[in-house]
C-alpha cells in the first residue's frame, strides 16, 4: 500500500501540486445536496402562496368575494387552535402565560405588522397595476437585507450582491413581459396611492420576516406561531367586525365558495408552519429571493386556467432568478455579536505576525464561525474573540 502511494507520487511531474478539480466536482461542490434542499423548500414556499394568489382570485373574480381581512382571520383561528392550544399546555418557561408575561406587547406589535402588511398588498390591487404590485413589492428585499444587517448583525458577500442583483434582474423580465402582452390587471384612477400601500406592505413584511428569524432562531416556532395566532385573530377579528362585515353578508355562499374558502386557508396555514422551518435553514433574505418565482408560478397556471399569453420571458425570467439563488446560496454569511469585534477582525490582516512571539506576548485574533445557507448544526455561528 506505501510503495503505491509512493509511486504515485513520483509519476507527478515536478512543480505540480495536488490535481485541479475536474468542471464536474467544481460543479458537485456548488450543487451540494444542502443547496439544493434550500432550494427546493423555497419552492414549495411560492407554490403555496401560488395556490393562495389563485384561490384568491377565483373567490373576487367568479364570485365576488372580496373578504381579504375575513381569509387571514380563518388563518389566524387555525394558528391558534393548533399551535397557542400547545403552548397553553406547555409546562415551565415555554407555557403561554409564562410567554405572555414577558413579552405580551412584542408580540402585540408583531401580530399588528403582520395582519396589517397582508391588508396593504390585497388592498393595492384595487388601486394599481398588477405589473407595479410584482416590481414595487421586491421592496421587501433591500428592507430584508438592511435590517438583517443592521438588526441581526448579517454580514454578506459580494455572491449574495451578484445573487440578489440577478433576482431582481428576473423580477424584470417578468414585469416586461406583462407589459408587452398587455397584462394591466388592476389598473384603476388612484395609481400612485396603490404603488404607496404595495411599498408599505412590503416594509412590513420585511420588519416581520425579520422578526420571524429571529424569534425561530432564538426562541422558538412554535411559541412564535402561537403567538400570532393569538394575537392575529384577536386584531383581525376587530378589523373584520368594522370594516368588512358588510363585504362578508355579500357572498353568495354555496358549497364551491365554501371549498375555496377551506382551499385558501389550508394553503395559508401550511405557508405559515412551514416558513418558519425553512427560515431556521436560512435566513428572510434567501427565503424572499425564493419567494420571487411565484409569481411565474401563477403566470404558468394562468396559461391553462385563464388563458394567458405566453412570452418566451417568463422562461428567462424563471432561469434568472434561480440562478441568482444558485449564487446567493453558493456563499456563506456570519453573524458578529460585537461590531467593534468585526472592525478588528477586518484589521487583523494589518497585525504583526505573532509567530516569533513568545507565548505570554501574542495576541490572539479573532476567529470567525461562518453559517452557510443550508442546515444548521447545533448552535448559530457566531464571530467572537478567542
Amino acid at each position: 500500500m506505501m510503495i503505491s502511494v509512493v509511486s504515485t507520487v513520483e509519476t507527478l511531474p515536478r512543480g505540480t501540486g495536488t490535481p485541479a478539480p475536474s468542471v464536474y466536482q467544481r460543479i458537485r461542490k456548488v450543487l451540494s445536496r444542502d443547496l439544493l434542499v434550500t432550494l427546493a423548500s423555497g419552492q414549495v414556499l411560492s407554490l403555496l402562496i401560488c395556490a393562495i394568489g389563485l384561490t384568491s382570485k377565483y373567490l373576487a373574480d367568479d364570485f365576488h368575494a372580496n373578504t381579504p381581512v375575513f381569509q387571514s382571520f380563518l388563518n389566524y383561528i387555525l394558528l391558534f387552535l393548533v399551535y397557542t392550544t400547545t403552548l397553553a399546555v406547555r409546562q415551565g418557561e415555554g407555557n403561554l402565560l409564562a410567554i405572555l408575561k414577558q413579552r405580551w406587547w412584542k408580540y402585540m406589535i408583531l401580530g399588528l405588522i403582520d395582519i396589517e402588511a397582508n391588508y396593504l398588498i390585497l388592498k393595492a390591487y384595487q388601486y394599481t397595476t398588477l405589473s407595479s404590485v410584482q416590481l414595487l413589492d421586491c421592496f421587501v428585499i433591500p428592507v430584508v437585507l438592511l435590517l438583517s444587517w443592521f438588526f441581526l448583525l448579517v454580514r454578506y458577500k459580494a455572491a449574495h450582491i451578484v445573487g440578489t442583483l440577478l433576482c431582481l434582474l428576473g423580477i424584470g423580465c417578468m414585469v416586461g413581459a406583462d407589459v408587452l402582452l398587455g397584462r394591466q390587471q388592476g389598473l384603476g384612477d388612484q395609481k400612485l396611492f396603490g404603488d404607496l400601500l404595495v411599498l408599505g406592505g412590503a416594509t412590513l413584511y420585511g420588519i416581520s420576516n425579520i422578526c420571524e428569524e429571529f424569534i425561530v432562531k432564538n426562541l422558538s416556532r412554535v411559541e412564535f406561531l402561537g403567538m400570532m395566532g393569538l394575537f392575529g385573530s384577536f386584531f383581525s377579528g376587530i378589523q373584520l367586525a368594522i370594516m368588512e362585515h358588510k363585504e362578508l353578508l355579500k357572498v353568495p355562499w354555496d358549497w364551491q365558495i365554501g371549498l375555496l374558502y377551506v382551499g385558501f386557508s389550508a394553503f395559508m396555514f401550511s405557508l405559515y408552519s412551514f416558513m418558519p422551518l425553512v427560515m431556521k435553514r436560512t435566513s428572510a433574505a434567501s427565503i424572499n429571493l425564493s419567494l420571487l418565482t411565484a409569481d411565474l408560478y401563477s403566470l404558468f397556471c394562468g396559461l391553462f386556467l385563464f388563458h394567458y399569453k405566453f412570452s418566451c420571458l417568463y422562461l428567462l425570467s424563471f432561469v434568472i432568478i434561480i440562478l441568482g439563488l444558485v449564487v446567493y446560496s453558493s456563499a456563506s454569511t456570519y453573524v458578529v455579536q460585537d461590531p467593534r469585534v468585526y472592525k478588528q477582525f477586518r484589521n487583523a490582516v494589518n497585525h504583526r505576525p505573532t509567530d516569533r512571539l513568545q507565548p505570554s506576548q501574542r495576541v490572539l485574533e479573532p476567529s470567525v464561525a461562518y453559517t452557510s445557507l443550508g442546515p444548521e448544526s447545533g448552535e448559530e455561528p457566531t464571530l467572537r474573540v478567542l
